[in-house]
C-alpha cells in the first residue's frame, strides 16, 4: 500500500530545495539559488516552479501536506516568518497562510534546525530516542531539541537556538550581535576566519599558498587535514575542542541521549569526533560524560526530510 506523499522544501539563503517524499524516503528533489532580491513574492514563485518539476498530476492527486524549512526567526505557531538576516524584506510575513491559500492543502512552516531535528528523529540518526539534541554547524549554528519524546518549541515555537548561549562574555562577536555565543567559538564561518588569519600568518603553509588563487574557508581546513597538513589538523582540533565544550553545555541543559551533528563542519566529522568527546569525558558532569556525538543520517537532508514529515504528522492529527 502507498505511503503518504508530502512535500519538503528547504529555503536557504544560497538555494531553495523541494522534495517529493514519502514516508522519510525522498523519491524526487529540485533545486534552485534563492531570488535574494526578489523578495518573498519570488521565491513563492520557485516554491511552485520546483513543485511543478519535482509533481506529476498523479502525485498532486495524492499530496496530503507541504511542510517548510526556513530560517528565522520565525514564528511557528501562526506560521509567520519574522525576520530573516540573509534574505530582504521578510520581516511579517505569513508564509503559511499564503501557501496554504495558493496551494489548497495543509502547510507546515517550522524553524530549519527544529525540522532537521525532526527529520533525524523520526527518519535518521535519531530514530527510536525519547531524547536529542541536533546541532547543525555551518555558516552558524542552529539546531532542535527532543525531550522525553516530543520536538521542543518553547514560546512563539522560537526554543531550540542553541547557538547562541555565552560560552564567554569577551569572546569573538556573533552574528546575533553579542560576543562570545557558542556560535562566534564554533560555526563554520569562525572556523574559516581562524583559518584565514593562520593563511595570512604562515605564507609558506598549505593554506597561505591557496590565498593566490581562492579565498580560504572552513572547507579548505577539512582537506588540508585530511591530507596530514599540521595547520590544518592544529586548527580541526581547535574546532572539536570548542564543539566539545559547547555540546558539553548543551548535555548538561537537555540531558540528551545523544547529540546529532550535522550542517558542513561535519563533512569532517571523522576528524573532529576523537577531540569532541575527550572534551565532553574531561568537562561533563559523571552522568553525562559517556553521552555520544554522532553525525546525522540524513545528512544535508534532514531539514528538507524533517519539513515533509511534519506535514505528514499535521495531517495525521
Amino acid at each position: 500500500m502507498p505511503g503518504r506523499l508530502t512535500i519538503g522544501i528547504d529555503l536557504g539563503g544560497t538555494q531553495v530545495r523541494a522534495a517529493l517524499v514519502e514516508e522519510g524516503r525522498i523519491l524526487r528533489r529540485a533545486a534552485a539559488r534563492t531570488d535574494i532580491h526578489g523578495g518573498p513574492a519570488a521565491v513563492l514563485g520557485q516554491f511552485k516552479q520546483l513543485i511543478a518539476e519535482i509533481c506529476t498530476s498523479e502525485d498532486w492527486a495524492r499530496l496530503t501536506g507541504l511542510g517548510v524549512s526556513a530560517p528565522g526567526p520565525l514564528d511557528s505557531e501562526t506560521g509567520t516568518v519574522i525576520h530573516i538576516p540573509t534574505l530582504p524584506h521578510w520581516e511579517s510575513v505569513a508564509l503559511r497562510d499564503i501557501l496554504a491559500a495558493d496551494l489548497g492543502m495543509p502547510v507546515v512552516i517550522e524553524n530549519d534546525g527544529i525540522a532537521a531535528a525532526y527529520g533525524e528523529w523520526k527518519h535518521g540518526a535519531g530514530v527510536g530516542l525519547r531524547h536529542l539534541v541536533y546541532v547543525t554547524v555551518s555558516t552558524g549554528i542552529g539546531g532542535g531539541v527532543v525531550v522525553d519524546g516530543h520536538l521542543m518549541h518553547g514560546r512563539r515555537g522560537m526554543g531550540g537556538h542553541v547557538g547562541h548561549f555565552r560560552m564567554a562574555p569577551d569572546g569573538p562577536l556573533c552574528s546575533c550581535g553579542v560576543a562570545g555565543c557558542f556560535e562566534a567559538f564554533a560555526s563554520g564561518t569562525s572556523l574559516g576566519k581562524r583559518a584565514l588569519k593562520s593563511a595570512q600568518d604562515n605564507p609558506d603553509s598549505l593554506l597561505g599558498k591557496m590565498l593566490d588563487r581562492e579565498a580560504v574557508d572552513a572547507r579548505h581546513v577539512v582537506e588540508g587535514a585530511r591530507q596530514g597538513d599540521p595547520l590544518c589538523v592544529e586548527l580541526m582540533r581547535e574546532e572539536a575542542a570548542c564543539l566539545g565544550s559547547g555540546f558539553t553545555s548543551l548535555i548538561h541543559l537537555f540531558s540528551p541521549e545523544c547529540i546529532i551533528m550535522g550542517g558542513s563542519v561535519s563533512r569532517g566529522f571523522d576528524l573532529l569526533e576523537r577531540g569532541i568527546h575527550e572534551v565532553i569525558r574531561r568537562d561533563a558532569m559523571e552522568p553525562f560524560k559517556t553521552v555520544p556525538v554522532v553525525p546525522a543520517g540524513l545528512g544535508d537532508n534532514s531539514g528538507l526530510i524533517g519539513a515533509a514529515a511534519l506535514a505528514c504528522a499535521v495531517c495525521r492529527e
